[in-house]
């Protein structure tokens, strides 16, 4: 039986890439609702198929990782896709984003973009962010649609890789796909400056290839909720916090009020960035006030 990897979910149908490179149109056997198990764009699958347009998906490998919102699997890194301006750059909301990645056990990889609209207060303001950020551990890439800076960097972290582009929307996601692949096309909206934000121009979830990877344009993350974070697995969400906790006096610190806690220590000297451990205590302060799922 052919193998391949399902690249777009649509209507029902499921569009497979085969090994040698064709794409047939499938549907999902009966038996995956029983076993209620959905195909995901990302599964690898073993599927039959009279023609390119009639196919059934057979079995569903296993996945190494899923996403609900948006709906993906097998995904390696994470493109996390936010504005210098228009919408201003939320460090509160890139740590967010961070931590549902890192819990997902998804690479991270930060791009900021409308490097050209930010006056030159806001450039510095964005270049200093990006430095703490590379200091703690993650790859940060400053780019602009429109001048193509910082799209050459870009690339090679695209290639052998499942990818999703992530982001508040109005940030340019699709701006700078386009710019990545101009055969593309993908339809872009202005921000409404009514609301500040963009609209949603994405509908479905898609693998397209670019280099040598495949890449997902999603809508976006639709709940940025904690729900299935416990308080112990926040500090392994924060790389730059967990490097520093292994200083810690007691075990499972959770870096509040503890004695002899390093990272404490680090915030106070400067060494994590305080906005990173207000991000973290905040966050630790959401998940005990989570409800209790029934």
């Amino acid at each position: 039986m052919p193998e391949g990897k399902i690249i777009k979910a649509l209507s029902g149908f499921y569009y497979v890439l085969s090994e040698k490179d064709e794409i047939t149109q499938c549907r999902g056997r009966g038996v995956f609702r029983k076993k209620k198990i959905t195909p995901l764009v990302g599964d690898e699958v073993v599927f039959q198929a009279e023609n390119d347009k009639e196919g059934y998906i057979l079995e569903i490998k296993d996945r190494k990782n899923e996403l609900v919102r948006p709906p993906i699997a097998n995904v390696d890194q994470a493109i996390l896709v936010f504005s210098s301006v228009e919408p201003t750059f939320s460090t509160a909301l890139l740590d967010r984003f961070l931590v549902l990645v890192e819990f997902n056990q998804i690479t991270p990889i930060i791009c900021i973009t409308k490097m050209d609209l930010a006056n030159p207060e806001q450039q510095i303001k964005i270049r200093g962010y990006a430095e703490d950020y590379r200091k703690a551990g993650y790859e940060v890439i400053l780019t602009s649609s429109e001048t193509e800076e910082g799209i050459n960097e870009l690339f090679p972290f695209l290639d052998n890789a499942i990818s999703v582009f992530a982001g508040q929307s109005g940030v340019g996601k699709s701006s700078l796909l386009n710019v990545l692949r101009p055969d593309l096309d993908i339809k872009t909206d202005d921000i409404s400056s009514h609301l500040g934000r963009g609209k949603h121009t994405t509908r479905h979830v898609e693998l397209i290839a670019i280099n040598e990877g495949l890449v997902a344009d999603t809508p976006g993350f639709s709940s940025l909720e904690f729900t299935d974070i416990e308080l112990e697995d926040l500090n392994s969400c924060f790389p730059d916090i967990q490097a520093k906790s292994e200083e810690c006096k007691f075990r499972g610190c959770l870096h509040l009020k503890e004695p002899k806690c390093a990272v404490k220590a680090a915030n106070e000297s400067g060494e994590i960035p305080a906005y990173r451990y207000e991000h973290y205590i905040a966050f630790l302060q959401e998940i005990k006030e989570r409800k209790p799922r029934y």
